[in-house]
């Protein structure tokens, strides 16, 4: 049986929006238009050279029932959370924080002559995994292998597996199984990558112009890419070549009850997660990690 190219269901331009204390954002998942893409909640893309637009940063904040995923792509961000972690990340890192039952961090990024640019997204918990112990991972560019595919594509697998199990990410463990691979495409070059049926997929473009899908349609970064069903993802390249994040996960098909940075199964829990912050009863005292 011949496998099913997916079609592109949409392309989305990011929004933009101003979060933290005054960082200027593009949002395409998150949004009025895209609430949400089961079980990504959010994707907010962050670029520039200013320091007006970014040097505010996202002071300490809570988070309660999801993953973030950090990805940087040029300049630096200093970091730090309520279970001890402090450090710095830079480009080619990924930072995966998993909040379950309750974290406070910050996220800073650094001035520096070359600016700011990466993304951030959000992942939805499972509710049986909603309150779990929090878990922190900085992934380090040198962990994140770049392979050159047969096609001329660059990827670097940041979660799952790729080129039919060749190749696998550093991160394991995660409760939907999601995919993720940073996707590099030189001009000329091709992708060609498998994913089950029925998991909720799409591609961000945040560099130069991609073509997808059997139709070949044209997609110009910032832009979100969803895709229909269907067994492959495949993109190409013409004149100066692209980038874009490759996500696919199952999806929950779980009740979403949501409040900034709080996403729970229901309302009831939103008000537990509320009394609790209120209370000081928010950081639960239990074994963290290392």
């Amino acid at each position: 049986m011949s496998q099913q190219s997916r079609r592109v269901a949409s392309v989305v331009t990011p929004e933009p929006v101003v979060e933290g204390a005054g960082v200027h954002l593009r949002r395409s998942i998150g949004t009025r238009k895209l609430d949400h893409l089961d079980p990504f909640l959010l994707l907010d893309h962050f670029e520039s050279a200013s320091p007006a637009d970014y040097e505010a940063g996202f002071p300490y904040h809570p988070h309660r029932g999801i993953e973030t995923v950090t990805l940087v792509r040029a300049g630096e961000i200093r970091h730090a959370d309520s279970l001890g972690h402090r450090g710095t990340i830079g480009a080619g890192d990924v930072q995966w924080m998993t909040s379950g039952s309750g974290i406070m961090h910050e996220e800073m990024p650094q001035v520096r002559p070359g600016g700011i640019a990466g993304l951030q997204l959000w992942l939805n918990l499972p509710a049986r995994d909603k309150m779990s112990r929090p878990k922190y991972r900085d992934l380090s560019a040198d962990r994140l292998a770049d392979t050159e595919t047969a096609e001329g594509a660059r990827i670097r697998v940041i979660a799952g597996e790729a080129s039919g199990g060749r190749l696998v990410g550093p991160v394991e463990g995660l409760a939907v199984a999601p995919k993720f691979i940073d996707v590099t495409l030189p001009p000329g070059a091709s992708f060609r990558e498998a994913v089950p049926r029925g998991h909720t997929t799409f591609a961000y473009v945040d560099q130069g112009e991609v073509r997808f899908g059997p139709d070949r349609t044209a997609v110009r970064a910032p832009a979100l890419v969803v895709f229909g069903d269907g067994d492959v993802v495949e993109a190409a390249t013409n004149g100066a070549g692209g980038r874009f994040l490759l996500a696919a996960a199952r999806p929950l098909a779980e009740p979403i009850a949501r409040y900034g940075p709080f996403v729970m199964n229901t309302r009831a829990e939103i008000e537990q997660t509320l009394q609790e912050l209120r209370g000081g009863r928010f950081i639960r005292e239990e074994p963290r990690d290392a």
